[in-house]
């Protein structure tokens, strides 16, 4: 399937790359930021927009600046929470389907922090894959402190082996929210959703069920 590439506005930090594939049976649009080492054309952003395509999902991918630059070190938080909010209000003014938004690690923390800022036009709901709760080797959880002003709800895609935020742990974190959350675990997944042989499992086989879990939440939103 082809995709678009637009070009995005982002106030006081220029002009950056989005990539827009819409499937003809689509029921929703999902705006998707990349993580904080790679971009939107990564191969993990890749396969999901190509999975999400495949269960009517379309999907809105685009670079933060910093990596629109070639740069390795990311922007500041109101750069980065421009961006969600540029990104958004192209989704927005593109369709009139059922808006969903979030991200792989940063990006969907930076649409969760934009959400609880100030809501996000036409937002019904978040998704996150791998959400990144503290740094690896340093559990905490004041980085989701945010999460208890979201207003929508959210849906917490979570590998087993995640270092940046274990199940458990991001468990007594949404159990805290107001907004219903859903947290789904991946078994035998680490940050990146990948596997281990041991883990009788695939990292496409994580996919698969990622995203089926994404597509079976969203089923009859804003229907």
């Amino acid at each position: 399937m082809s995709e678009r590439v637009w070009t995005l506005d982002v106030p006081g930090a220029g002009a950056v790359t989005a990539l827009l594939r819409e499937p003809p049976d689509a029921r929703g649009l999902y705006v998707f930021g990349h993580g904080a080492g790679a971009g939107m054309r990564h191969a993990f952003m890749d396969a999901v927009a190509a999975r999400l395509a495949g269960v009517g999902v379309g999907t809105l991918r685009y670079q933060f600046p910093y990596m629109e630059r070639g740069s390795k070190r990311p922007d500041a938080r109101p750069v980065l929470l421009a961006t969600v909010r540029a990104a958004v209000a192209a989704a927005t003014a593109h369709t009139d389907l059922p808006l969903w938004a979030g991200g792989k690690s940063m990006g969907g923390r930076m649409t969760s922090l934009a959400q609880a800022e100030a809501p996000l036009p036409g937002v019904q709901r978040l998704l996150f894959f791998g959400y990144p709760l503290h740094a690896a080797g340093r559990p905490s959880t004041e980085r989701a402190a945010h999460l208890s002003d979201v207003d929508v709800p959210m849906l917490f895609l979570q590998g087993e082996r995640d270092a940046l935020g274990a199940p458990a742990l991001l468990a007594s974190v949404l159990a805290g929210v107001h907004a219903p959350a859903t947290l789904h675990v991946l078994a035998g997944a680490d940050h990146g959703f990948h596997t281990r042989k041991k883990d009788g499992r695939t990292g496409e086989e994580v996919l698969d069920e990622a995203v089926a879990t994404f597509a079976a939440w969203t089923a009859g939103a804003g229907s």
